[in-house]
């Protein structure tokens, strides 16, 4: 058993080279390229999600994960091959069948599935197990708008819940939903947590006009990246 690395900071919603040059910099781990979220405002056709995730890893610090809502294994395997992408985040309600053969399709790839939650009842709950067993490497928790929005919503979740949720699986987990530095010490508990191991942000990452702001991804960076914990990865530290 080795001790892990500081938690991840993953910063979410790229769409042109110089959020991936800004995010670098500022001391980001990974950046969320969306794709297959249909009307999402930073959804990018393949053409860009490939040349984006190549600008993110040609800064040898940065490592892209694509973001979907995709329903198709075969397309989501297919865009992720040719863009040359390892980690993906399935953030919408596909089954455990759909990681399953996405497991089959990509058996290399760092899988996040994202677990919805709302007023502290997770949706996914009874499905959790089947995840696991699919093939799932990492699950994200965050919160769900009353009206049914999922991502970028900027609802915190209660520390309670996301302790309660936690039992409730053995995979490690990032945090995500209203995230900011501050927020660090009203959540010591969950940065605490051995299995803890990342945070995902959009809105906290930005300045009032919606722009990546370095100052803002550093300060997120300095305030969560304090905890270490001797866990075992299956992988490398998704």
């Amino acid at each position: 058993m080795t001790e892990a690395p500081a938690p991840v900071l993953k910063v979410c919603g790229a769409t042109a080279p110089q959020d991936i040059e800004v995010l670098a910099a500022a001391g980001a781990d990974r950046v969320g390229l969306w794709h297959g979220v249909p009307g999402g405002p930073a959804d990018l056709p393949e053409r860009e999600l490939t040349a984006l995730a190549a600008a993110a890893r040609a800064t040898g610090v940065l490592e892209p994960v694509l973001v979907t809502f995709l329903d198709d294994p075969d397309a989501l395997a297919g865009a992720a091959r040719r863009a040359g992408v390892t980690r993906l985040q399935l953030h919408a309600y596909q089954p455990p069948a759909f990681v399953r053969a996405l497991r089959a399709a990509l058996p290399d790839a760092v899988l996040i599935k994202v677990l919805h939650v709302r007023d502290g009842n997770c949706l996914e709950r009874p499905l959790i197990g089947a995840y696991e067993r699919a093939g799932t490497d990492l699950f994200l928790l965050d919160a769900t708008a009353g009206d049914g929005r999922v991502g970028s919503t900027g609802l915190r979740l209660a520390e309670s819940d996301v302790l309660a949720l936690a039992e409730r699986f053995t995979l490690p987990f990032w945090l995500a939903g209203g995230i900011t530095p501050r927020s660090r010490a009203d959540c010591a508990a969950v940065a605490d947590h051995p299995r803890f191991c990342g945070i995902d942000v959009d809105t906290a990452a930005r300045d009032g006009r919606g722009r990546f702001d370095a100052d803002a991804v550093t300060a997120l960076a300095r305030a969560w990246r304090t905890a270490r914990h001797p866990v075992p990865y299956p992988k490398e530290h998704p």
